[in-house]
């Protein structure tokens, strides 16, 4: 084995005297990159800059990748409804949709699986369910892009593409691989909370009306006064929670490989309008200050017991479309698509999103593609913006700039700007957040489980670890976990028939 490994590096060019040469990762232009792991920020806590062009370029290249398929939440399912706001919120913000009780906002939602393929199977997959909501204000369009699960994976964008191609399929083999996907979980411990999440059965749900659904990250909230508060947001079932566990897996894989969509179609048909209800959970910068764990780490959630949840409004989901291409498949979802009196947090996973959203939409769909029914506010659109493949917009004769001496001219309104940044002192720099705290919420979850469920994550997670191939990746990943709780570490070692000794030597250097 070790001949032909060896024949095989001298074939690549890649050893030298007997030892493996070390490559210098660099840009697609060829230069150094000095750090692939933390994007160029404003200071600690202020916002990723746009002259971090290797941020910048990484992503624009991820984001390109693919044609027409979406690179992530390819497969899905929309419907239509509408939310129903449950109070007047404008002690908080700006944003008009939430500022009277009963106002009702239409609503297009696209459910879908997150790193399979169109045409793979929805029923008993483990993966992410996107839960993607689009709110049609009056002042504007306004997304909430979340998922099934309160937290992430990864905590910076400049991941994002590395995570996503651990998670695809091999580019030698064309399957998704779990030597692969572990092989970068484990080297990533900022992963175990959400792997203890996706390892419980919540990860494998039956259906799409019966998840939850998280923004994750944290948004600025700020009314008409420039107050600021935090919220993050929760959609809570009305239909309760059917999930497949480990008994039922092996029956649920080879039933109709769209059961999910299916079963949304069937229900509204029916008339079984699902609904979910819209939570908030709201903090001044003074309580997020006063946290052990950074607020903006969209791998930690905000526990209940130190910021409640507010239920807010509640949305029912009424109508599929009449055609799922030009509704849900060009459907094109950005938690860039803010209203006044909503602004993002420098969670540095959504400082890159807000990037990388809207410019994966224009290269999927095209230059135009807000003009299309399922993406065009029900707002007017007044801008200078011109041209592209597909433009159906207004022109306003010889004026395409602005300033102008136009009659009818389009003029700003610094009613609806947003409320300023300031950063004292700031200094650009490339560094991780400074309190990273990795295990302590995937232990309390562990904990806070039941029995059974305890005993159906150690079986999925089994389940799935015994197909790596190679043994050190399980130690690493069962040495995360080990520290998350010792118990769920030692029960992982003995299924696993691993070395105690060697996952506790491993934790204790975490």
């Amino acid at each position: 084995m070790k001949a032909k490994l060896a024949v095989a590096f001298l074939l690549s060019g890649s050893l030298i005297y007997g030892q493996q040469q070390t490559k210098t990762l660099t840009t697609n232009a060829g230069a150094p990159v000095a750090n692939n792991q933390d994007s160029l920020t404003a200071g600690e806590d202020g916002p990723v800059l746009l002259q971090d062009l290797h941020l910048i370029d990484k992503l624009q290249s991820f984001d390109r990748e693919r044609i027409p398929e979406r690179v992530v939440h390819a497969r899905g399912v929309g419907a239509l409804g509408v939310f129903v706001s449950y109070g007047d919120l404008s002690q908080y913000t700006k944003a008009a949709f939430l500022n009277q009780k009963g106002k009702e906002t239409p609503v297009f939602v696209r459910f879908s699986t997150v790193m399979p393929a169109t045409g793979s199977p929805e029923q008993g997959t483990r993966d992410p369910r996107g839960f993607a909501t689009k709110f049609y204000t009056e002042q504007g369009n306004y997304d909430i892009v979340g998922i099934n699960q309160p937290v992430f994976f990864i905590r910076d964008a400049i991941k994002f593409p590395d995570f996503v191609h651990a998670m695809k399929a091999s580019p030698v083999t064309n399957r998704q691989d779990p030597t692969r996907q572990w092989d970068f979980l484990s080297l990533e411990k900022e992963s175990t909370n959400m792997m203890t999440y996706m390892y419980l059965d919540s990860g494998t749900p039956q259906n799409y009306r019966q998840i939850d659904g998280f923004g994750v990250h944290a948004f600025r909230w700020v009314n008409a006064q420039g107050k600021v508060v935090f919220v993050k947001y929760k959609w809570t079932s009305m239909q309760g929670y059917l999930n497949t566990n480990p008994r039922t897996v092996a029956a649920e894989l080879v039933k109709d490989p769209q059961g999910a969509t299916d079963d949304l179609y069937r229900e509204v048909g029916k008339g079984n309008f699902p609904a979910w209800e819209l939570s908030v959970q709201i903090a001044t910068p003074e309580q997020l200050a006063k946290l052990d764990f950074d607020p903006f780490d969209d791998t930690k959630i905000w526990p209940v017991s130190i910021i409640p949840q507010t239920k807010i409004g509640k949305m029912t989901l009424n109508k599929m479309p009449d055609n799922y291409f030009e509704t849900t498949e060009q459907s094109a979802f950005s938690p860039g698509n803010l209203v006044p009196g909503i602004e993002p947090s420098p969670d540095r996973m959504l400082q890159g999103r807000l990037f990388s959203y809207l410019d994966t939409q224009r290269y999927r769909i095209g230059a135009n593609f807000q003009q299309l029914p399922v993406n065009r506010p029900i707002s007017p659109v007044n801008s200078y913006n011109q041209n592209g493949p597909m433009d159906t917009r207004e022109t306003h004769r010889e004026y395409n700039y602005q300033p102008n001496r136009a009659p009818n001219t389009m003029t700003e309104d610094p009613a609806f700007d947003y409320s300023p940044v300031t950063l004292v002192g700031a200094t650009t720099m490339h560094q991780p957040i400074r309190i990273k705290d990795e295990y302590r919420q995937a232990g309390e979850l562990y904990r806070s489980v039941s029995k059974q469920d305890q005993d159906d994550l150690i079986t999925n997670l089994v389940g799935d670890l015994s197909q790596v191939t190679n043994p050190d990746i399980a130690l690493e990943m069962v040495s995360h976990f080990y520290k998350a709780d010792a118990n769920y570490g030692i029960r992982l070692v003995e299924a696993l028939h691993l070395d105690l000794h060697q996952v506790e030597a491993r934790a204790a250097k975490l």
